[in-house]
């Protein structure tokens, strides 16, 4: 039985494509031959292929075109274009596309053997290539920062480069795309990377608690402060602090971040007695900060001196040729987590995947494949398959789409009816009540007072 790379064949003359089939059968390939592209088109949806090899002028459409929306989708396969119609400026161009050769009819059995040998070499590189970047993102702690995209390319050798600093660091990017791994990166990249990684999300503590998250309190600081507790930046003394969502920052408390960054020094709070810090610090937020700034939401001082060095992460749509590459990556990662094989994704979902908005970017592509894994039967995946899987959010959510009625809406007592709905069904924990709005705890607090809605506050801990 023919065990070797499994091939597609599209050509139209069939006494072309017999001949072609079996002497490619008799060098050990296995071979599916397709008169037409539509036939193409099936086999693919149903089977891997190694390589395709293509006449360019078919009868029923254009080899070449086909090449192109396939190789969009395909980073694993080899692509090799036939014709009779070549010339070396067309065979320069198929190469720029993505073509791995280009064959000019007629041609004998060695040119076409080592064409087809040099193009699945090629192919093989690119993969090792793939597993020697994600084998070294993961010796870096760079492990779902992944990615061949010239974007990351970029972002990996910047990373590289500002780890070997003690610079303030400001990251951004949208929800999902890795500001947490990027900072940790940086970390475990610099000299720091055996001393403590202390993490603070902004968006999460609420304002009358967020001085003694960060700084620490003597005992008696406030009611219930039965004793001493240290902060963040004690945390991180001799390493990083990584401070998530800045932009979420009350502006109250600027200023002393503000002196921590210029003096490394800071108080505890009910304390007087100065602290040294030794920390660096790295901050992310998915705003504009520059427009906070203009809006008076941010401080200038203390932008300028955040954005010293500022990195921006990519969006997954940017990075569309990553997809795939992640996918994988995930899909095993979990599998071996779980102890369950990984399924193959087919051509059709593999083409499925790269249509997908993901708007949550690599978070939600990679709880798709989390959620895939454990919960499809099968050792294969198709689109159909994946679509359930895809669509889940959005089933479990509710819809956001609402029809205005004609003659308008009370804004004002629709919003405050949101707000005591929200902050029911948390039982009155505010911070819990501001993430069910997807608002940030001081955005939800401004709006309570505005509809002088602040009831006596249940415990915010989480």
């Amino acid at each position: 039985m023919t065990t070797g790379p499994r091939l597609l064949l599209i050509e139209d003359e069939s006494d072309q494509r017999q001949l072609l089939q079996e002497l490619l059968t008799l060098a050990d390939y296995r071979v599916d031959a397709c008169a037409d592209l539509q036939q193409a088109s099936d086999c693919l949806a149903k089977q891997v292929y190694d390589l395709i090899l293509s006449d360019w002028k078919l009868q029923t459409g254009d080899g070449l075109a086909f090449f192109r929306e396939q190789i969009q989708h395909k980073q694993d396969c080899a692509f090799i274009l036939m014709t009779a119609y070549g010339d070396v400026s067309h065979a320069m161009q198929c190469l720029r596309i993505g073509l791995d050769d280009y064959l000019i009819k007629p041609f004998n059995k060695q040119q076409l053997l080592f064409a087809l040998a040099r193009s699945l070499q090629h192919r093989q590189l690119q993969q090792e290539n793939s597993r020697l970047h994600a084998d070294i993102s993961q010796r870096h702690q760079l492990v779902d920062l992944i990615g061949a995209a010239p974007s990351m390319q970029q972002l990996y050798q910047r990373l590289d480069r500002i780890a070997r600093s003690s610079a303030t660091v400001l990251l951004n990017g949208e929800s999902g795309t890795g500001k947490e791994l990027a900072a940790r990166a940086i970390h475990q990249l610099s000299a720091r990377r055996d001393n403590p990684f202390a993490v603070l999300n902004c968006a999460a503590i609420p304002e009358t608690l967020f001085e003694a998250e960060l700084f620490g309190s003597e005992k008696g600081a406030f009611t219930g402060a039965d004793r001493k507790l240290p902060g963040k930046v004690s945390a991180a003394e001799g390493g990083t602090l990584f401070l998530d969502e800045i932009g979420e920052l009350p502006l109250s408390l600027q200023p002393k971040l503000l002196r921590l960054l210029q003096e490394s020094s800071y108080q505890a709070l009910g304390s007087n007695k100065e602290c040294r810090a030794d920390i660096r610090v790295i901050a992310a937020t998915n705003r504009d900060l520059q427009e906070e700034v203009t809006q008076g939401r941010f401080r200038a001082d203390l932008f300028y001196r955040l954005n010293i060095v500022p990195i921006r992460l990519p969006a997954l749509r940017e990075r569309q040729e990553d997809i795939l590459l992640l996918a994988r990556h995930f899909l095993k990662t979990f599998a071996d987590k779980h102890q369950i094989p990984a399924p193959v994704l087919l051509p059709d979902a593999i083409k499925r995947l790269a249509q997908h908005p993901f708007v949550g970017n690599v978070r939600e592509l990679r709880n798709v494949m989390e959620r895939l894994l454990l919960l499809h039967d099968g050792h294969r995946v198709d689109a159909s398959a994946l679509e359930q899987y895809l669509q889940l959010d959005q089933q479990n959510s509710i819809s956001l789409d609402y029809q205005l009625p004609a003659v308008g809406i009370d804004w004002e007592q629709h919003e405050r009816s949101l707000l005591k709905q929200a902050l029911e069904q948390a039982d009155y924990n505010r911070t819990k009540a501001a993430r069910l709005l997807s608002l940030s705890y001081k955005t939800f607090i401004y709006r309570l007072e505005k509809h002088q809605l602040i009831p006596a506050e249940k415990s915010d801990e989480q």
